[in-house]
């Protein structure tokens, strides 16, 4: 620093901070006649000891006449350089940028005065700072003070001068056949499209003009360095600027049809630039992003060589967050294009997207749920992946209460489309067998079951359980189901009326006690009473035509009648399908005989002489016989779980209780919920438990 000092006298450090303007104008030009001497002694790097002189000293100072000072001499030192001034350019123009924001307008504006004389020496060689210089006369443009935003508008006109001729002249060299500006064109692009943004219009049209006339060239050109552009166009398609986004858009567009191998490294990030210009608000903008995209997708499915699926799957995943849903449905299109066409390394990868696409399932698009459901499946295709597939989906219903209740029912019905229905129903079955969360497991098994009794995706599981007592696959199916469906007594009911177990459905209803009768069971009820009116009952109903063979069906139906509310439309429903059952086929010794002993060993002689004998150990209906469901013990087993649900209601009732009550006091049971206005509970009297066979017909 004593060597700095040593080069410019005492007398002009000291006026160079003075607060007078005509003593700090002398002082510079003092400084502006010694950077020249040393400019032609060629002496640059004293030239760099004064310049870091009045940057540290002055334009970094606390005093505000001594950044005035520096910002005049910096610009004093510039014009000192003349044509040497390139190689100080950025110590120069940094310090000068930055004063731009001081806090005090009068430095801001001898900012904008010193920045205007600095141009005009470098001309073009200040096309590299285009940007900050850009950003920082939109700010001074608006300043507070009126003479920094005339200072501001000078510079401005200035900055435009040079970059129309700098434009001008590229178009120019263009234009001259033995010089090929394209192997330049690297090298200048970003300075082109910053221009599109550009206030003026003059100079917007200028390097749009340009650009078109480059991209031609491009495209009747053998040889074009595609990799150097596509970094920046995959930046510019980000730009604020609608304008710059489209014409990035296109550029990359023509550039995924003429790149080939040479744009194979870069089209991670080109997808990640066309992705989100698919949602844009700009139409030409979606439509050009849109063939961009089928473009790429088409090349990659024919190609083999060279391609990071890593990277095009990280950029998709990172998409499958974007708030935009035309994004989103497009990074699942590729998920799914990447596993068609590399299986393999997806899924190896599989730990980075899994959370992503389980996630998706949440999407409040349905179009989105759907299409990641078929990813789903398509990973569910190999076993592993098919159980750890269903394993999170309950996990996600568990956690997340909502989805199971808003999207549940779709989610299940397309695994049911995309994968095999019985393997899904047993998978999910196995799975809640073990569920902890009573509560929860519950309101799955009526969600499934509700799904089994009524979607048409389910009619194939439906026929193989109706043939349950006659078909070992169907008796299978029956079992595997059973254990899980025991956390629901509607459940239970349900299947045992779809797979023709009437006398096991009688016996489960028999088995329920007055906390099992509850509003959550009536409204399970009432939806069961409603379906059985559809078409996917119809089989049952026609039953009824033949009580006496089918006396266990109607003891069954009866039962629910007498457990609905007298005044509920349910109990009306089944009522008058009651009445219509014919009084002829059965007799007094049937209905006693079923009404007395163990339901489980019971013998009925029906007219027409077909003897029907059911018993613990199967089912025996003339030559179609059925031997391997224990009802005795899958009732045990049913009656087991309703135990555990209940002591599990009490233990939450004490619970809730005892935090609203002292410890001296006598904690209360739980009490029953509120009746809704549409429940008469006056009807039916509440029934302690009683033995099977109690319940009139």
């Amino acid at each position: 620093m004593t060597d700095a000092f040593s080069l410019i006298p005492a007398s002009v450090l000291r006026n160079l901070s003075d607060k007078l303007y005509e003593k700090r104008k002398n002082a510079a030009l003092e400084v502006e006649g010694i950077v020249k001497q040393l400019a032609v002694a060629g002496d640059h790097d004293r030239i760099t000891v004064v310049i870091n002189l009045l940057i540290t000293e002055f334009t970094y100072s606390q005093q505000a006449n001594h950044r005035k000072g520096g910002l005049i001499g910096l610009a004093a030192a510039t014009v000192g350089l003349t044509g040497e001034a390139a190689q100080h350019l950025e110590q120069i123009v940094l310090p000068v940028l930055n004063s731009f924001s001081d806090q005090d307008s009068r430095v801001r504006y001898y900012a904008c005065e010193a920045l205007y004389n600095i141009a005009k020496v470098v001309r073009e060689d200040s096309i590299i700072f285009f940007n900050q210089i850009f950003d920082a006369l939109c700010k001074l443009s608006a300043d507070s003070d009126a003479n920094v935003q005339s200072a501001a508008h000078l510079l401005d006109r200035l900055v435009k001068d040079i970059v129309t001729f700098l434009v001008g002249w590229i178009t120019v060299l263009d234009s001259v056949p033995e010089f090929d500006m394209l192997g330049f064109l690297p090298d200048f692009l970003d300075g082109l499209f910053n221009m599109l943004s550009d206030p003026s219009h003059e100079i917007r049209q200028q390097a749009d003009s340009a650009l078109s006339e480059f991209l031609q060239e491009i495209k009747n050109s053998p040889s074009v360095d595609y990799g150097r552009m596509a970094e920046i166009l995959v930046q510019r398609a980000a730009s604020q600027d609608e304008f710059t986004r489209l014409t990035a858009i296109t550029w990359i567009n023509e550039f995924v049809k003429l790149g080939g191998d040479q744009l194979v490294p870069y089209y991670a990030n080109i997808l990640g630039a066309i992705l989100p210009c698919i949602s844009d608000k700009e139409e030409k903008i979606r439509v050009v992003a849109r063939e961009t995209n089928e473009e790429l997708r088409s090349i990659m499915a024919e190609s083999a060589e060279g391609f990071e699926v890593g990277a095009i799957l990280t950029i998709a995943r990172r998409q499958l967050s974007s708030e935009w849903e035309a994004t989103r449905i497009e990074a699942l299109h590729w998920i799914s294009t990447l596993l068609e066409r590399y299986r393999k390394e997806v899924l190896s990868s599989l730990g980075d997207i899994f959370d992503a696409l389980l996630k998706a399932l949440s999407d409040p698009s349905d179009e989105v749920v759907l299409l990641v459901l078929e990813v789903h499946a398509c990973i569910a295709e190999d076993p592993p992946h098919f159980r750890q597939l269903l394993v999170f989906l309950v996990h996600n219903f568990r956690i997340d209460i909502s989805l199971l209740a808003k999207r549940g029912a779709l989610i299940i019905r397309r695994l049911c489309v995309l994968l095999d229905p019985e393997r899904v129903y047993r998978e999910l079955s196995a799975i809640l067998e073990g569920e902890s969360d009573l509560d929860f497991a519950s309101i799955l098994v009526q969600t499934l079951n509700l799904i089994l009794l009524a979607s048409s995706e389910l009619s194939e599981v439906r026929d193989l359980l109706k043939n349950s007592l006659v078909n070992p696959a169907g008796k299978d199916l029956f079992v595997s189901l059973y254990a899980s469906w025991c956390h629901s007594p509607m459940a239970i009911i349900s299947l045992c009326l779809l797979a023709q177990t009437y006398q096991h459905a009688s016996a489960v209803i028999q088995s329920l006690v007055e906390e099992d009768i509850n509003v959550k069971f009536l409204v399970q009820l009432d939806k069961l009473i409603r379906l059985l009116e559809t078409p996917i009952f119809a089989y049952l109903r026609l039953q009824l035509l033949e009580p006496g063979r089918y006396i266990w069906l109607l003891k069954a139906l009866y039962g629910l009648l007498m457990l609905l509310p007298q005044q509920s439309a349910a109990f009306k429903i089944l009522r008058t399908r009651l009445k219509t059952v014919p009084s002829y086929s059965f007799n007094g010794e049937q209905v006693r005989q079923t009404s007395s002993g163990n339901p489980y060993h019971i013998i009925h002689h029906v007219p027409s002489g077909l003897q029907i004998c059911e018993d613990e150990d199967g089912i025996q209906d003339g030559a179609n016989s059925h031997n391997g469901i224990n009802f005795a013990s899958r009732l045990q087993q049913f009656e087991q779980m309703q135990q555990q649900h209940r002591m599990h209601t009490k233990v939450q009732a004490l619970s809730r209780n005892s935090s609203t009550t002292s410890l001296s006091e006598e904690v209360q049971g739980p009490e029953e919920p509120p009746d809704p206005a549409s429940w008469d509970m006056s009807g039916p009297p509440s029934r302690s438990r009683r033995g099977s066979g109690q319940l009139p017909l």
